[in-house]
């Protein structure tokens, strides 16, 4: 039994070295990546070239902006990032010939360029963020377009700053002039108002040459016609913006500039933000005695925070990785994120809307349409450490996405702060409503300033809150998920 007992252990051991031996020795599967293979040119997903394919090309160049982004990248055939003309001369061949081996001979007999047959296959892997390639094809939308500069503006093929700007613009102004055509039939007297300003600001930057304002304006109008739905006339959400408008003028007003030189009172700026609350959005408060932000009666307000922790926490580490990958390299949102002032500099809070909408836009995608839950992805990116744990040491604090992956919009200065502002006021109005959660956006903001004593800088940080919290409620309330392409 000894001798057997020793045979057994004997055998267990030579095969555990045996086994680790191959284990080091023998190829494995260690990496962990997951990609999926494209085959470029394939339109409709049957594994073949041909005149389904050619079909499927036509529609999608009628609007490029409307098929998926994979759609799209399958006919870059040259993968430069741009749907230009050699794409379609390759593509069109291949339909003709149905088989990459039979083009390639073809071409090179011809003296032609055309891709290597293992170049037609493309593999992404998961943790790739895919952009959409940009339109560098002349579109007869350019023609009708309400945009008048591009009518007349020739389309670059360079490759340098300036002439990247004008690619960009070119791709923006057909996909402004598509999603407008889609809605224009549609159109409330205000918003047909509110486009026949943008249009002439759009015209006015093309003519001045100030290309990185335009495209910033075009990529603004494209997300208003694509996203948002026309707010009824008349409403609270119809009037919000010029709310909006009239409290930055506030800050830019004499009677502003004279309590700052101390020569007007607190009360003063008060008394007519109070009036412009109420002749605009129909709100009677005095600012200076608000309630408190909370009433910690209401069990409905218990339950509303739970569903919001609810979705904060339900998040998961696949979806950070997508936002981050959006964040950093979508051109779309890099152009908007980009713009940023001095310390200080942005106080009408300017910068700071545009990249904000795009991150909405985005959370949205990935929780699939669901508003609470992007909001929540949203929440927890940006989050700020409150108040009560600024003492504890940074490297001991919780983390956020934001933070360390540079996602913050607007000025440098407050990017997280007005972040957060915009994205939980705008949530809070899901849970309530929208005049509820301009209410509470006041209690809670005239709280800080009060607790300033009313300094010129905490009253511009409680109207530049404020702001940020009108843009937020706007653009989550009426963002209308079914109509994002």
């Amino acid at each position: 039994m000894k001798k057997t007992g020793r045979i057994v252990i004997v055998f267990l051991l030579g095969t555990g070295v045996a086994g680790l031996t191959a284990y080091r020795m023998l190829p494995v599967y260690r990496t962990g990546v997951h990609s999926q293979l494209v085959m470029l040119g394939d339109l409709n997903g049957d594994h073949r070239w041909d005149e389904k394919d050619a079909a499927a090309l036509r529609r999608i160049l009628e609007d490029p902006f409307s098929c998926p982004v994979l759609d799209a990248v399958k006919v870059d055939a040259n993968r430069n990032g741009r749907l230009d003309s050699e794409d379609l001369e390759f593509l069109q061949r291949l339909y003709r010939c149905g088989d990459p081996y039979v083009a390639e001979t073809e071409a090179i007999r011809e003296a032609h360029a055309f891709p290597r047959p293992r170049e037609w296959f493309r593999y992404i892997p998961d943790t790739e963020y895919v952009k959409r390639p940009i339109l560098a094809l002349d579109h007869p939308a350019r023609e009708t377009s309400a945009l008048s500069f591009l009518h007349k503006r020739p389309i670059s093929s360079e490759n340098n700053y300036t002439d990247q700007l004008k690619q960009e613009i070119y791709n923006e102004g057909i996909r402004f002039t598509l999603a407008y055509k889609r809605r224009k039939d549609h159109l409330t007297e205000v918003e047909r108002a509110y486009a026949t300003r943008k249009f002439a600001e759009a015209n006015s930057l093309a003519e001045q040459g100030r290309d990185f304002e335009l495209l910033l304006v075009l990529i603004g109008m494209t997300e208003d016609a694509e996203t948002l739905k026309a707010p009824e006339a008349g409403s609270f959400m119809g009037r919000l913006l010029y709310c909006r408008d009239h409290l930055r003028d506030l800050l830019r007003s004499p009677l502003y500039k004279d309590f700052e030189a101390g020569k007007a009172t607190y009360r003063d700026v008060f008394k007519r933000m109070e009036a412009i609350l109420a002749e605009d959005l129909n709100i009677s408060i005095d600012l200076e005695s608000a309630p408190p932000p909370r009433n910690l009666l209401k069990p409905r307000n218990y339950v509303q925070r739970a569903v919001w922790q609810f979705f904060k926490s339900s998040s998961r580490r696949e979806e950070f990785i997508r936002l981050v990958l959006y964040a950093q390299y979508d051109p779309r949102y890099l152009r908007a994120v980009s713009r940023t002032s001095r310390p200080h500099q942005d106080l009408e809070l300017q910068n700071h809307n545009l990249p904000m909408v795009l991150l909405f836009r985005e959370a949205l995608r990935i929780k699939k349409g669901d508003k609470k839950a992007a909001v929540g992805l949203l929440d927890e990116s940006i989050r700020i450490p409150f108040a009560w744990v600024k003492r504890i040491p940074r490297e001991k604090l919780p983390s956020s996405v934001a933070l360390d992956n540079f996602l913050l919009p607007g000025s440098k200065e407050d990017g997280a702060d007005k972040s957060r502002h915009w994205n939980v006021f705008g949530g809070i109005s899901l849970y309530k409503s929208p005049e509820e959660s301009m209410l509470l956006a006041l209690a809670r903001e005239i709280k800080d300033a009060r607790e300033a004593n009313y300094t010129p800088g905490a009253l511009t940080e409680f109207i530049r809150d404020t702001i940020a919290n009108m843009n937020g409620i706007y653009q989550v309330v009426l963002y209308d998920p079914a109509a994002d392409q």
